[in-house]
């Protein structure tokens, strides 16, 4: 998929031969059907849009078939700087956890004392200040587990100490963002079950595109974007990949990467610390069932991006969402 702005008036229809492929013609161009045809999706978060080839589903596959990843972890490996008793770069030992473990990364990307960039006379060529904090938190103290594999009150313990972060960073920083990246397919350097839990002073892109787009979505129809979506995604169940009384997870509409996935609150709730003991339990739940569908689709640790958006500090109050962005190859 592409991302793709459509002119005003409309786009020309496509020709016979763009409508059919290997496996033979589609369907008439004049019936128009999502599954066959070409077509844009408005992302509503993002306001832009997003180029759907559904008639190259059809291409016979030619690509390279890869083993399944022989992967055997050791349950504790001190030369990890991740396990318990472990030495990190900076020499720092950590202590013997058995629960969740959080500590200031070492090579942080943001740091609270960063001086200011020198003033710029020319538009072209701003710079503004960065400056923020970066955590590594540790799920488990046992390097050959995953979140799919951890037990239901291991993960929300997860899930508390994510939300003790966001309320303990965000007394200080407008923005709070938690994400994993999980498997060296997606960078990850060391095989421990951890994420990242990054403070900064200022709004990233995505962010403040976000905000901007449900602001305009609530004062247009006066309800949050994405509890008027959820609502709307569970009573058509086209794209529900689960769901319990509090959560679902969808494929979203204006999806980009393969088994993209979205998971969303029932009702509005604005960052995690606002979920009752309830909504903690029913989120462990259906993390760990939707997890453990990624690895049983290929029979392996399944690699992800995944990441955590609540309102920032200062905001109107809009959503909390959980959305994995599936980094595999297209």
């Amino acid at each position: 998929m592409e991302k793709w702005w459509p002119v005003p008036g409309g786009m020309e229809a496509p020709s016979e031969s763009e409508s059919s492929g290997p496996g033979g013609p589609g369907p008439a161009v004049g019936s128009f059907q999502p599954s066959e045809h070409q077509h844009v999706r408005y992302n509503p978060l993002r306001d832009d849009w997003v180029l759907v080839s559904a008639h190259r589903m059809r291409r016979p596959w030619q690509g390279q078939v890869e083993k399944p990843p022989q992967e055997d972890v050791p349950r504790c490996d001190l030369s990890n700087p991740l396990c318990p008793g472990a030495a990190r770069a900076n020499g720092e030992v950590n202590p013997q956890y058995t629960s969740t473990f959080v500590f200031d990364n070492d090579f942080p990307a943001l740091q609270p004392d960063a001086p200011e960039p020198d003033a710029c006379n020319h538009p072209l060529f701003r710079a503004a200040s960065a400056r923020g904090v970066c955590k590594v938190m540790c799920f488990h103290p046992w390097s050959d587990l995953t979140l799919p594999l951890m037990s239901l009150a291991e993960i929300r313990a997860v899930i508390d100490k994510w939300a003790e972060l966001t309320v303990e960073l965000g007394a200080s920083y407008p923005w709070v963002q938690i994400f994993e990246n999980k498997g060296a397919m997606m960078g990850c350097s060391n095989p421990h079950p951890h994420c990242q839990v990054w403070a900064s002073n200022f709004l990233p892109n995505e962010a403040r595109l976000e905000d901007r787009t449900q602001r305009q979505h609530l004062q247009e129809r006066g309800v949050p974007l994405l509890l008027e979506y959820a609502r709307l995604e569970a009573q058509r169940k086209e794209r529900l990949v689960v769901e319990n009384a509090d959560w679902l997870v969808v494929v979203p509409y204006w999806a980009v990467w393969p088994f993209q996935t979205l998971l969303l609150p029932r009702r509005h709730v604005c960052r995690l610390q606002e979920l009752s003991d309830g909504e903690r339990d029913s989120l462990a739940s259906i993390m760990k069932r939707l997890l453990t569908k990624y690895d049983n689709l290929f029979e392996v640790s399944f690699p992800y991006s995944m990441g955590w958006h609540g309102t920032w500090r200062g905001g109107t109050g809009q959503r909390v969402r959980g959305e994995s962005g599936h980094r595999v190859a297209q």
